[in-house]
């Protein structure tokens, strides 16, 4: 501890022993509060009377601008009763003169275990918060990462989850945003290092977006050496992108010896356009040369133009591959990346990877998430990394195409077993939503009569019968915690009304919500 102390007290105690160091002494009060300015002081020691400012002013100064410093007053007789009625203004205790020996070492020792004290539970305090943040962090960054990979199924649950994790900036009207690509490649081409240092490169990449409330980070599994940052564009903001990217380079280099290479993607505007954005940066990133030096590869300096991937064409091929049409599914492919279209390597990465996506999309949906599923992905990817084999980009996708029309034929021969599982996964995981035979028709590109009809033989329910089970199961779960009002609970499983969801519950259950609630209190 550190202490600063009025003069004639340093042969009294064993300061080395009692915890403190003695850093300076002052003549008067206002020389005493720019010493405190200058020093990091634990506890300051000053008589009443001092010149220029005394003792309890400078007291009340240290509570003002230095809350944490413990201050003794030293006083004679004819004080004794003002400083005790000066407790409050920032005098923490008192010593009367001559100050007894015993009596100061037995001051100190309280003062040394209240600031004992008060640190450790600022050093808890300290801990908590960096793993608030931490989770936190971690969690917007999964938000991100399914943000741009067009994951979310609802906007309205889009909505709420990014207010919820703080990334409400992320909805604003118009929103522009660019993504920048950051991966490590190591000077001395030793791919250890690379490995064992990756935790410590991302680390360094949530501390560079730390407390900036229009830039984020998170990582993307699919790439391993690399981070990616969201940067949202402020109006009259030309040079934010180019200094982010100095300032990574510069911290990578310095402190973990590593050369980066930077893609920066377009600026894009609006959530829609967030995976466009994505790919573009990635795709900037796959333009750098081979090598270990430091390369910043812009996107917006680029001549060549940028073929637009259209909704409506993915659209129709995802429809192809639903419908298990692989012929069209293979026109539709030659027309967006044949031979014939005359497009730039930029323009075919671009479209070729979405259509990976798309079909990434669709292999999720019939689970089939297998480790050999991703192992062929990954491949796919890579060959369209290499962006010189425009034949081989387009087999590779015309083979995982073939491996996803298999398992949809697979899933309409089990007399739509896998169908109705997927839609029964679909309804638990978003029960809480607007959710109808239509709009599941929809998601799963089957007729909607046919729907109902085998979800009724796979389950021996209709859907509607299904959907209200599963709401009333969540129900009495809500209605455990008492903190949560009755259309709260209606709200979380899906009801819009409070009356309608107890009638329904009443039907179901035999009790309203509110004599559920107390029957459960009974027991």
């Amino acid at each position: 501890m550190k202490c600063k102390y009025g003069r004639g007290l340093q042969w009294k105690a064993d300061w080395k022993e009692e915890g403190f160091q003695i850093v300076a002494e002052a003549e008067n009060g206002k020389e005493a509060f720019s010493l405190i300015a200058e020093k990091s002081i634990d506890l300051l020691m000053t008589d009443v009377r001092m010149p220029v400012m005394g003792g309890i002013e400078l007291a009340k100064q240290c509570k003002e601008y230095y809350p944490n410093i413990k201050v003794i007053v030293l006083s004679g007789y004819s004080d004794f009763e003002y400083v005790k009625n000066s407790m409050k203004g920032g005098v923490r205790d008192y010593l009367l003169k001559p100050v007894d020996p015993d009596e100061l070492q037995e001051v100190l020792r309280r003062m040394k275990e209240e600031l004992d004290q008060e640190k450790s539970k600022q050093v808890e305090s300290d801990r908590l918060q960096r793993l608030v943040r931490s989770q936190l962090q971690e969690v917007q960054e999964q938000a991100l990462l399914s943000l741009v990979k067009e994951e979310w199924q609802q906007h309205c649950i889009l909505k709420e989850k990014l207010k919820l994790l703080k990334l409400h900036s992320l909805l604003q009207a118009n929103v522009k945003a660019q993504f920048i690509t950051v991966e490590i490649r190591d000077l001395n081409k030793h791919s250890h290092r690379v490995n064992e240092l990756r935790t410590a490169f991302h680390m360094l990449c949530k501390e560079i977006v730390e407390d900036k409330p229009n830039l984020f980070s998170f990582y993307d599994p699919n790439y391993t050496n690399m981070m990616q940052f969201l940067l949202l564009i402020e109006k009259n903001d030309s040079n934010s992108t180019s200094c982010l990217a100095k300032t990574i380079q510069f911290n990578v280099k310095t402190l973990l010896k590593f050369e980066t290479v930077i893609g920066i993607g377009n600026i894009v505007t609006g959530l829609a356009e967030f995976k466009m954005g994505y790919i573009s940066s990635l795709l900037s990133w796959s333009q750098s040369q081979l090598g270990t030096h430091s390369q910043v590869i812009d996107e917006n300096v680029r001549k060549e133009g940028i073929t637009s991937f259209s909704p409506a064409l993915e659209k129709r091929i995802t429809n192809a591959i639903e419908q298990t049409d692989m012929d069209r599914f293979k026109t539709e492919l030659d027309l967006s990346l044949g031979l014939t279209t005359k497009q730039s390597v930029l323009s075919f990465s671009i479209g070729a990877n979405r259509i990976l996506f798309s079909l990434i999309s669709i292999a999720k949906k019939y689970d089939m998430e297998t480790t050999d599923m991703q192992r062929f992905i990954w491949e796919c990817q890579q060959t369209i990394w290499e962006l010189n084999a425009q034949r081989k980009v387009m087999n590779s996708l015309v083979q995982l195409a073939n491996k996803i029309i298999e398992q949809v034929n697979n899933t309409r021969i089990t007399d739509g077993k896998l169908i109705v599982d997927g839609v029964r996964r679909y309804i638990d995981q978003h029960y809480g939503s607007d959710i109808s035979l239509t709009t599941l028709s929809e998601l799963f590109h089957i007729n909607s009569a046919y729907l109902s009809e085998i979800f009724k033989v796979q389950t021996g329910r209709n859907f509607s019968e299904y959907l209200v089970e599963r709401r009333m199961k969540e129900a009495k779960q809500f209605l455990k915690d008492q903190h949560l009002k009755i259309i709260d609970v209606a709200n979380l499983v899906g009801f819009s009304s409070s009356a309608y969801f107890s009638t329904v519950f009443k039907k179901h259950i035999g009790q309203t919500p509110v004599e559920y609630r107390k029957f459960l209190n009974v027991e």
